[in-house]
């Protein structure tokens, strides 16, 4: 097969770095892809959200088949456009994306298939977005409905917090579109997985768990970012649970889905808390997804023992009935690197170097995201969140420590990254 994969981030990265160990992939494209990504497929210098001409290109160069990564192309219809001319996609259609690109939407779903989840309320008028805050009281949570690139959620501690969190989104539009409507919600308190299933439209076939770390300091301090690590499996997430997961959780979403004549296919990422309740530890959905995480990418693709191609074209076909996947036992660890100054501004073209030295620590893979190649050879950083050094280990201390390994192998003093990833799993 011709395969294109969309996006230019460390789970497109890994996600290539996957499909071009496949016997099925015969040519390998990714759009646009970054320096680390050159190394094992073809970039196309076309931006991830330019649905027209991805759908061109991969008509005029007979692509079999495109793997979406990141979101916003999949709100935007780019599954629905390919499928039309013939072209299969890994990814749901637009109408499928709403469970992402909808927060309202979602909860909708989840309150009417009765799936778990914190009570709400959807507002577009600030005052009855206020009265709710004042009828259920702090903590709670503010969310903008819309795409925000991971910038439109505020756990409020105070009242005060949740009314200038409204005031943001409804009344001075930080959010644009994405802020016309909020959703507001309990606070649950617990902690936080992420899972993952393969979905076909009717069939759901789990996948692993993993944990990320989003805040940007050690100990979970400082401000959320989009992840600055981490680890599959989470220890949290107990096969008995993982079990419930399924039963109540990605079962219930995905024949809703379908009942609702949209049925979801593609990977489905369930943001989990797991909430100790008298009848012991319960998991209840925060949010869904519609594309792996990054960088819990990065983990599930060094763990999965199976061939990943077939894996997403399965899920495609309607077929994943047919599809078993295996799992390497081990723990791999994903640690970010992010460039000074992340997740404000950050600084921007300055070299890494040691990148043999960091992949040439043993079991460690360095999984590039904002990166580019200059005209002269050298690697430089031009994004925010800048590579994933990950490792695959018997056990998650020891992985842990081997990509720290990989990290302290880099010679990049415009970078940072947090020195703890996977401390609540050590020693589980």
């Amino acid at each position: 097969m011709k395969v294109l994969v969309v996006g230019s981030g460390g789970r497109e990265h890994s996600l290539c770095w996957a499909i071009a160990k496949s016997p099925l992939c015969d040519a390998l494209y990714c759009a646009p892809g970054n320096a680390g990504i050159a190394d094992v497929a073809t970039l196309v210098a076309i931006g991830a959200e330019d649905v027209d001409a991805l759908v061109r290109f991969a008509q005029d160069n007979a692509i079999d088949f495109v793997v979406v990564g990141p979101e916003g192309p999949l709100v935007l219809g780019l599954v629905d456009k390919l499928n039309a001319i013939g072209i299969k996609a890994f990814g749901p259609s637009a109408a499928a994306a709403a469970l992402e690109g909808s927060k309202g939407f979602m909860k909708d779903i989840l309150a009417k298939y009765g799936v778990p989840t914190a009570f709400y309320g959807r507002f577009t008028d600030a005052d009855a977005a206020k009265a709710y805050v004042r009828q259920h009281g702090a903590p709670i949570v503010v969310k903008a409905d819309g795409l925000a690139a991971g910038k439109g959620v505020t756990v409020a501690r105070t009242a005060e917090e949740a009314f200038a969190a409204i005031d943001e989104a409804l009344i001075d539009g930080r959010f644009g579109a994405a802020g016309a409507e909020v959703v507001v919600e309990e606070f649950l308190d617990g902690e936080e997985v992420s899972f993952f299933a393969l979905c076909d439209g009717e069939n759901a076939l789990p996948m692993a768990s993993a944990q990320d770390h989003k805040a940007v300091g050690d100990g979970d301090t400082g401000p959320n970012t989009g992840g600055m690590g981490a680890y599959s499996p989470a220890p949290a997430l107990t096969p008995d649970l993982q079990d419930r997961v399924m039963r109540e959780i990605v079962v219930p979403t995905v024949k809703g889905m379908a009942a609702e004549g949209r049925p979801f296919k593609g990977v489905l990422f369930a943001g989990l808390m797991i909430v100790q309740t008298p009848d012991g530890p319960t998991p209840k959905t925060l949010e869904f997804n519609v594309r792996f995480g990054d960088p819990e990418c990065q983990t599930l693709m060094a763990r999965l023992e199976s061939d990943a191609l077939a894996a997403l074209v399965a899920a495609a076909d309607g077929a994943l009935d047919r599809i078993d996947l295996r799992w390497a036992e081990q723990t791999a660890l994903c640690v970010v690197m992010a460039a000074q100054g992340y997740p404000g501004d950050y600084l921007k073209n300055t070299e890494i170097k040691g990148l043999d030295a960091a992949n040439a620590v043993e079991s460690v893979t360095v999984f590039h995201a904002g990166t580019k190649r200059a005209e002269d050879g050298r690697v430089l950083s031009v994004g925010g969140r800048v590579l994933g050094v990950t490792a695959l280990a018997p056990t998650v201390a020891q992985a842990q420590a081997a990509a720290y390994r990989g990290v302290d192998a880099l010679d990049w003093p415009g970078g940072f990254c947090r020195r703890d990833i996977g401390w609540r799993a050590v020693g589980r």
